[in-house]
């Protein structure tokens, strides 16, 4: 597996279309890095991609992916590290699905003696709830949302998340307890 180590410029140049991304997005990339590999050790574990995906490969492939839409621009690092998590949550999704699909063989089990934290695995039979859960949520109310994605997809603290967005702990606070019904919500029906 591929783990995260300095991005060299062939990294930060790398491009999937034609157009370049902003020198501001490449900046922020290179200046993130190491966030940015923290945020895909924690997606991988996260969603039991262990086996599927190597953090180095997940970041490369965000930027990929990020890169390739040049009419992005960011104005804050945190407003890019929500991006690219949201990007490395779909990225993760899709390679769990895809090896979890029954023409794939979608029944069989890796288990490995690595230890992390099990109760914050999410099972991939639960992905695609998950997944759907936060997309509607997204279309309904788009600021809770953010404030899951920057919560448990960045890690930010509510502090972190508040001051990012320009408003209360406590407002934060209530987006975050509120996002968690309604997510609830509509992965039980």
């Amino acid at each position: 597996m591929q783990t995260c180590a300095e991005p060299s410029q062939a990294d930060v140049s790398c491009r999937a279309a034609a157009e370049p991304a902003p020198a501001q997005t490449a900046a922020l990339f290179t200046s993130l890095y190491k966030d940015l590999c923290r945020l895909a050790r924690r997606e991988v574990r996260r969603n039991g991609a262990r086996d599927v995906l190597g953090t180095g490969t997940l970041v490369h492939e965000a930027w990929i992916d990020i890169s390739s839409r040049p009419a992005l621009e960011f104005d804050q690092p945190g407003r890019f590290l929500a991006y690219a998590a949201r990007t490395m949550r779909g990225l993760v999704i899709d390679r769990v699905r895809a090896r979890h699909a029954q023409k794939r063989g979608g029944g069989l089990v890796i288990t490995s003696l690595d230890t992390f934290n099990a109760e914050q695995a999410i099972q991939p039979e639960n992905l695609d709830s998950i997944a759907e859960a936060l997309d509607e949520l997204a279309t309904v109310e788009p600021e809770l949302a953010q404030v899951v994605d920057l919560k448990f997809f960045c890690g930010f603290t509510l502090g972190e998340v508040a001051t990012m967005q320009g408003v209360s702990e406590r407002t934060v606070q209530r987006q975050w307890e509120k996002a968690r019904l309604l997510l609830r919500s509509a992965m039980s029906n």
